[in-house]
Order: structure tokens, then C-alpha cells, then sequence
């Protein structure tokens, strides 16, 4: 990865989750940290395109294997990663030689659990629904629909959206077709709308029966990916508060589907497969000049 030199070198894995493209990478013997902006030069100009980079730190809470940092694709920091919090499972589970483990990231401490590459659970935490949690520039008592709509007032294109934190911002639009409007042009005005000061991961979200939602979503700081698992958390969430699912829920993006539950003690469980790719190496030195 990165114009090869004779300096050290950082090795990576490269991976995705239903098509969203991870790139782990492990630190936990460094005490390097990414700074933004090499994040971002590796993103624009490696020939590995990544959604996320996954960087394993040594741990910092005891009973946790790793402390990860999640970057976007523009350096920014995400709090969580659902497709990437897959394969940094997968990856771990190899290196241990364990099937379940916690592992720690900004949100908290999440129980990681492997049965195979096709079945990958992880504790996605706890949903924060607060208007001041997700955080939103003004108060909204009821966090199922808030006052946000684009287009006329009249005759919104979008409008009313529920609103979560499940680690990041989520803003989510129920629609009657996902594919009815152009995400790519609509998603980055709404990531970047006063009403979100920390930007929105933005969601089209079309209930299909008590157990299934079929999702579109614009990730903050990666845009349109074929997956985003706190995204489907989010959606999964979401519905059952206005009551639209049961808790276990099916959730299909374009690059397939993800099994959402959210359990009677307050966890989201998010259960879906990963792909390994291939390995390589970052080289530092072209990332310091």
C-alpha cells in the first residue's frame, strides 16, 4: 500500500463487510497513532480504496484485547463501525486463536463473537436517543421524527427523520423506495446540515414486514457504501420505537443483509459475514513527508 521505499513499513489486511471496504491494520506492539490527514492521503492516494481503517491499539481496560481507533476515509474518526467491527473480529480471532474476546472503541467495550466467516456477532452497545446524545443543534423532545425536511414545504422530498446515536450520528428517513432518490446528492447537504454539528451518517430506510428493512445509506466521512452496520443498527432501532418492527430484524443493503436484534436488556446484536481480500504494507515514509 503506498509507493514501496526502503524504510519500515506498516502491514494491513484488507477486507470487507458486505462490500463496505475495511482495512485493518494491528498497532498493539507501536505506540504510533494516524494522524487525520495521513489517514486520508492513504485513503485518496493507495490503490487499496478503503470505507474505514480499523487500527488496533494495545488495551487500555482490562478484560479487553485491543483498543481500536476507526477512521473514515477523510482521517475524521468514527465512534463505531459495525462491517468493521466484524473484521477486526475475524482478524483477532485468528491472532488469539479465540472465538470470542471485548474489544474496546470510543462508543465503549463490545463482546465480539466468531462462529465462522459467514457469522460474526458483535455488541453494538447501547442505542442514545437524547437529542443532546446524538448531539443535535437544537432540542427535539421526540427523537422518532424530527423537524428536517428537504425540498418544498409543501411537498417535501424528504422529511421527519428518527434520530439515534449508536456510537455515531444517525439520521434515518422512512421511505417507500430506497433507490427513488439520489443519495449521492442528497446525502452530503444533509451529513453537513446545521441541525447535526458533529455531521450525520444519513439513511433511506423502507420497512418491508415486522422483520425487514431494506436500507440505503450516505456513511459521514466515506459517503455511499454498499454497507454500513451501525447504519442498520440505527434503522433496526429506529423502527421498533414507532413501532413499525419486532426487535429481531433482517436488515439488506446493496451489499447484502445483516441480522439486527435489539435485546430486552438494551444491546444491539449485529450478526453478518466478512471477506478477506489480501495483505500488504503501508509505508510510513512516504506518509511523513
Amino acid at each position: 500500500m503506498g509507493r514501496m521505499t526502503t524504510s519500515a513499513s506498516i502491514p494491513f489486511v484488507k477486507m470487507n463487510g458486505l462490500g463496505n471496504e475495511i482495512v485493518v491494520v494491528d498497532l498493539r506492539a507501536s505506540s504510533k497513532i494516524f494522524a487525520a490527514a495521513e489517514v486520508a492521503d492513504i485513503a485518496a492516494h493507495d490503490r487499496s480504496r478503503f470505507d474505514q481503517m480499523m487500527v488496533l491499539h494495545a488495551a487500555k481496560t482490562p478484560g479487553t484485547v485491543s483498543y481500536v481507533r476507526i477512521y473514515n476515509a477523510d482521517g475524521s474518526e468514527a465512534g463505531a463501525c459495525g462491517n468493521g467491527m466484524r473484521c477486526v473480529g475475524w482478524w483477532l480471532a485468528r491472532a488469539l486463536g479465540r472465538n470470542s474476546f471485548k474489544v474496546e472503541t470510543k462508543a465503549g467495550v463490545l463482546d465480539t463473537a466468531v462462529r465462522d466467516d459467514t457469522s460474526i456477532t458483535v455488541d453494538m452497545g447501547e442505542p442514545r436517543f437524547g437529542w443532546q446524545d446524538i448531539p443535535t443543534s437544537e432540542e427535539f423532545r421526540d427523537t422518532r421524527a424530527i423537524e428536517l425536511q428537504i425540498g418544498p414545504i409543501d411537498k417535501p422530498v424528504l422529511h421527519s427523520p428518527s434520530v439515534v446515536n449508536v456510537g455515531n450520528p444517525h439520521a434515518i428517513f422512512w421511505v417507500d423506495d430506497v433507490n427513488a432518490y439520489d443519495l449521492g446528492r442528497l446525502g452530503p447537504m444533509l451529513e453537513n446540515h446545521p441541525i447535526f454539528p458533529e455531521r450525520a451518517n444519513i439513511s433511506l430506510a423502507h420497512v418491508t414486514s415486522r422483520g425487514a428493512i431494506t436500507l440505503r445509506t450516505w456513511e459521514r466521512g466515506a459517503g455511499l457504501t454498499q454497507a454500513c452496520g451501525s447504519a442498520a443498527c440505527a434503522a433496526a432501532v429506529c423502527a421498533v420505537r414507532k413501532k413499525f418492527t419486532d426487535r429481531k430484524v433482517t436488515v439488506t443493503l446493496p451489499g447484502g443483509p445483516l441480522v439486527i436484534e435489539w435485546t430486552d436488556a438494551n444491546r444491539i446484536l449485529m450478526t453478518g459475514p466478512v471477506e478477506f481480500e489480501y495483505e500488504g504494507v503501508i509505508e510510513q515514509s512516504q506518509r511523513s513527508r
